[in-house]
């Protein structure tokens, strides 16, 4: 049996999240999973790089599955591209070891994350880019972004209720950059809990409108209390840059 390597791209707008959950939820899972069982005539699962919630999208994510199918990669990536809807498409196909799994060899994660923070609105954004209407200063959302870096227990970042799932994660860095009024954060960890980085980015924007500090921050992490963090942004900004192995 083959292990095939795949990197899709997908505008999560109009789906229920990457996780297939039934047929009468429209998920990015769900629809591939059924163009590749039909180019097989096998029942395909596909293991993807982690769940996006409903309205994430994706600019590269890594997802694997097997097949006994004799089909070439490039008969494949022609049969993929030609059946896949207008909003996903596949960046590459390759045959990969047995002993890879998309998930469980992650070494990390990066998310990104859109806000516009101009005066004047660009209708040409406003599906992909979250905007703030006030003035955010970057500086202090640089300096109280430096104290989540770092291994710590997210409970208080996460919507996540289960009281029997870890909720400590690492996160290696996370970048604020302004690129042509567009202020764009990144955000690069070895996992991500429920929600987690669209909280993060909720109360690093407040932190940029003077609403928390940097004493702030180590409390609500501390806290380990989901109220005590900033709201959660929404999901149509947000898109899975990368993903390390």
């Amino acid at each position: 049996m083959r292990n095939i390597k795949m990197i899709i791209q997908y505008d999560g707008t109009r789906y229920k999240g990457w996780q297939k959950q039934n047929e009468n939820v429209n998920t990015v899972q769900g629809r591939l999973e059924n163009i590749l069982s039909n180019m097989t005539g096998e029942e395909v699962t596909l293991v993807g790089c982690g769940r996006t919630d409903a309205g994430v999208h994706a600019l590269n994510y890594t997802a694997n599955f097997h097949t006994n199918s004799k089909m070439n990669v490039d008969d494949m990536s022609k049969y993929i591209n030609d059946n896949l809807p207008e909003d996903i498409a596949l960046l590459s196909l390759k045959n990969a070891s047995e002993r890879f799994h998309a998930r469980y060899n992650i070494l990390s994660k990066t998310y990104l994350f859109r806000i516009s923070n101009s005066q004047t609105k660009n209708v040409f954004d406003r599906k992909y880019v979250h905007r703030v209407n006030e003035r955010l200063n970057l500086n202090k959302m640089r300096q109280c972004s430096q104290s989540l870096v770092g291994t710590h227990d997210f409970q208080s970042f996460t919507t996540l209720k289960s009281k029997t799932k870890s909720t400590v994660r690492t996160i290696n860095y996370i970048n604020i950059e302004e690129k042509d009024n567009i202020i764009e954060v990144e955000v690069n960890g070895n996992g991500f809990l429920w929600n987690m980085v669209r909280i993060i980015i909720g109360t690093l924007i407040e932190a940029g409108t003077g609403k928390l500090d940097i004493t702030d921050i180590e409390n609500i992490l501390a806290a380990k209390k989901r109220a005590e963090a900033g709201p959660m942004v929404p999901p149509k900004a947000l898109f899975l840059k990368d993903v390390e192995y």
